[in-house]
């Protein structure tokens, strides 16, 4: 049964993760930590200095071509002329409300805990209503570039907004990979579940929950949405707080031994399998 569900929900997945996009990351991660007080802050578009949103870096650099991921964060109000990214991305927000559509189209305001895909070359506007506003951002190429609308073209992927209301979660029963006992749930968002393919969904930790996550890819790295937990790679070593928007890596077969006093939701990518584990 898990096996069939695991099939239909990665050929769905496969819809968001077509085209130009890459489906392997070939920068191995390693064992870190970047918590909400040590993100690095800076603007989004430079040349537009602080009519940009800020952008605050969590892995990668999204000036160059590799993987990367990073933190916007929008004024109320904000909204931006329309444009194109030379590569596609992926967002998840974390406060506030958000769009992200065509300039012509009425305002879908996105609340936190949901989720939306840019393709490369898609005219598009993004803008912000909440009194804080922040989203993570996902990007598996770079540099991450704001283009004119002239310059628009169509790389065969779509464009995908999807409140939170409409996310789809799977109890533990139905996920292969998170232990029974746990009351974890999972919602796919986009990637392949074949063998070493790069994917990613959301983990929902109950309030109360102690476990682990081993990482079984050469790639994994988690963004904490909502909520927080306190997080160690080793018994001995101090914890470290991760409340949103934290963020940890983790190596080939690293272990990463985790709590959550309330229920918390993290963004988990990977290049391959992970386990939860739940005490």
């Amino acid at each position: 049964m898990k096996k069939n569900i695991l099939i239909a929900l990665a050929l769905v997945a496969g819809i968001f993760a077509k085209a130009q996009t890459p489906t392997t990351d070939n920068i191995k991660s390693i064992n870190e930590v970047v918590t909400a007080d040590t993100v690095e802050w800076g603007w989004l578009n430079p040349l537009r200095g602080d009519k940009s949103p800020a952008a605050g870096k969590l892995w990668g650099d999204r000036t160059k071509n590799e993987p990367a991921g990073f933190l916007v964060k929008f004024n109320k109000g904000f909204s931006s002329p329309a444009h194109i990214h030379n590569i596609t991305y992926r967002g998840v927000v974390i406060k506030g409300l958000l769009h992200n559509d065509d300039e012509q189209a009425e305002k879908q305001w996105l609340p936190a805990g949901s989720y939306w895909q840019q393709p490369a070359g898609e005219a598009h506007i993004t803008a912000a209503d909440g009194e804080e506003n922040m989203a993570f951002l996902d990007i598996q190429e770079g540099p991450y570039l704001v283009q004119p609308t002239d310059e628009a073209f169509d790389n065969g992927e779509r464009p995908v907004n999807v409140d939170k209301t409409n996310l789809v979660w799977l109890n533990a029963n139905d996920i292969e990979w998170i232990s029974e006992k746990s009351n974890v749930e999972t919602a796919f968002l986009w990637g392949s579940h074949e063998k070493n393919q790069l994917r990613a969904s959301l983990i929902k930790l109950p309030a109360g929950f102690k476990g682990k996550i081993k990482n079984l890819s050469p790639n994994f790295r988690a963004v904490v949405i909502s909520g927080g937990i306190s997080h160690q790679f080793f018994k001995k070593e101090a914890k470290k707080e991760l409340n949103a928007p934290s963020y940890f890596g983790a190596e080939e077969n690293a272990t990463s031994i985790i709590s959550a006093e309330k229920e918390t939701v993290l963004y988990i990518r990977s290049n391959g399998n992970y386990k939860v584990i739940s005490k």
